[in-house]
């Protein structure tokens, strides 16, 4: 299988290139990214707990999704199938707030992302695909401040990182 590409962007979000995925986290070169927040009626989040046998921070909770854009998609598009992909829905996306973030991780990768925020609705369960995502539940905003306050080894470098800025922007 032909490794994904990720894109190479500057810090106003113009693609400067391309460049494998694992090149581009082992030499923590800037590229486009997206994490997805779906929201029920109670205004509670749906996090995903990272399947236990992914490469970089396995088993540790995160946003909804999140990955990065392929060339020619749109930060919408990307989310969708994203959100396909690993949740097995789609619902319409906005986009809220974007940033530039740097997270290293134990293994030597860092993530240095321009991460789009996404933002969308679902009341459903999601059918999730098992070789991305171990489990997944529902969480009060209040409650994910907290317990990553509490708990911050539970959760992803950059979900404790794009949850601060997004939740920044939510009380703006």
């Amino acid at each position: 299988m032909k490794e994904e590409l990720v894109i190479l962007v500057d810090e106003q979000d113009k693609q400067i290139g391309l460049m494998p995925k694992m090149e581009a986290h082992e030499k923590a070169v800037l590229h486009r990214a997206f994490s997805v927040f779906i929201f029920n009626e109670n205004n509670e989040v749906m996090l995903q707990q990272r399947a236990l046998h992914k490469y970089h921070s396995p088993g540790l909770w995160t946003n909804t999704c999140c990955s990065h854009q392929r060339e020619g998609e749109n930060n919408i598009e990307a989310g969708k199938r994203r959100l396909l992909e690993e949740m097995g829905f789609v619902v319409p996306l906005k986009e809220t707030i974007s940033f530039i973030y740097k997270a290293p991780f134990d293994n030597g990768l860092t993530e240095h992302e321009l991460d789009h925020v996404l933002v969308g609705n679902y009341e459903g369960e999601p059918i999730i695909n098992k070789d991305e995502v171990a489990s997944w539940k529902w969480m009060p905003l209040e409650d994910v401040k907290s317990d990553i306050k509490q708990h911050p080894e539970l959760y992803t470098a950059w979900f404790k990182i794009i949850f601060e800025r997004f939740y920044s922007y939510l009380e703006s």
